[in-house]
């Protein structure tokens, strides 16, 4: 599974596109959503990386509630009747349509005016599963020139660039609010996109531009903290990109396809045990796949996750006479999180990369 595909121009530019905010269209006409006693916002997030989200841009304007508890696994998530109930009462919900099939349910019957679809605030390509089940190119890239990488180092920059661009998309965010404008071109495609801090920074904008809207009061402070935020998030992918640029191998196994937009956006090859459901069990064809792929690219690590099975991972590490190690995709922060939120944990995951490729 090779995932370094080539971020066009078109593509880009349709990222710009696709950055608006779904803001569900019920009824009345308030210029702003309802606040609570405190006089705050009341945010529901559905999970973790979109309640890190809300909680910078919002500060001490917005009270977060988080519909995933710490250590539950987000894919898995089954809601209280009192969650769904809450939901109509929240003064404005973020959430990731497509990753949460109960989230999506429960957010399209509260009937919200003030809902934005993280999803529909980036552009979302399609990995793991598909891709997983193609066959492997015969060590195309196992003995390739790391000469190659510079047009995927270029690539991050033009990401970058994106991310650092003016809030054009947020004007967009600001004038969609029919249910009709919502584009689902998104669906199918690979959710994870809050590991790609570039991506992560679209949907930071877009975001800002969602509560400013809902709390026009307040928009001031939405967006200084909206900039201070895309500029650790721009840090963030600066760090990447050089701690990755010079590689021994660009390859890694990891037991969930979490990690294909981090892939991408930085050259590297992700080869997932199980597709994108951290559950799925894969086939023995499947495994026999990685231990070639792994002596043919120089593998030196298999990769679990914090709220995963480590079980096949470590099983496949021990057959091949590989290390194991965490990669955390950030579905939550729990104490066995290697930081006490997202920065620190892509930073983790940044010298857990390092190392695990052998990084110059």
């Amino acid at each position: 599974m090779n995932v370094r595909r080539s971020i066009s121009t078109t593509a880009v530019a349709g990222a710009a596109v696709l950055g608006l905010v779904s803001l569900s269209a019920c009824s009345g006409a308030s210029t702003g959503a309802e606040k609570g006693k405190d006089g705050k916002l009341d945010v529901v997030a559905s999970f973790y990386p979109l309640q890190f989200l809300a909680e910078q841009i919002g500060g001490d304007k917005v009270s977060v509630t988080t519909l995933t508890r710490p250590g539950v696994e987000p894919h898995d998530l089954e809601l209280k009747p009192r969650q769904i109930a809450g939901l109509q009462d929240a003064g404005f919900i973020l959430y990731l349509k497509g990753l949460q099939p109960a989230v999506d349910q429960a957010v399209a019957q509260a009937g919200v005016k003030n809902t934005v679809d993280a999803a529909t605030l980036t552009s979302l390509e399609a990995h793991g599963a598909d891709e997983k089940d193609t066959a492997h190119e015969d060590g195309a890239h196992a003995g390739e020139s790391h000469d190659d990488h510079g047009a995927h180092e270029g690539e991050a920059h033009e990401g970058e660039a994106h991310a650092e661009e003016s809030h054009a998309g947020e004007a967009h965010a600001a004038e969609s609010e029919e249910p009709g404008g919502h584009d689902h071109a998104h669906e199918g495609g690979d959710p994870h996109v809050w590991l790609d801090p570039v991506k992560y920074a679209e949907v930071a904008k877009g975001v800002g531009a969602g509560l400013a809207k809902a709390d026009p009061d307040n928009a001031a402070a939405y967006e200084k903290n909206t900039d201070e935020l895309v500029k650790k998030l721009g840090a963030l992918d600066t760090a990447f990109r050089d701690g990755l640029k010079n590689t021994a191998t660009r390859t890694f196994i990891t037991s969930h396809t979490a990690f294909g937009h981090l892939a991408e956006r930085y050259g590297l090859d992700q080869e997932g045990i199980a597709g994108l459901d951290p559950e799925s069990e894969p086939s023995p064809a499947r495994i026999k796949e990685l231990q070639e792929i792994a002596r043919k690219e120089k593998v030196t690590t298999v990769f679990f996750e914090t709220l995963a099975s480590d079980r096949t991972a470590r099983t496949l590490a021990k057959d091949t006479g590989l290390k194991t190690d965490v990669l955390d995709p950030l579905e939550g922060i729990t104490e066995r999180s290697k930081g006490a939120d997202y920065l620190e944990v892509m930073r983790a995951n940044l010298a857990a990369l390092q190392k695990a490729l052998g990084a110059k």
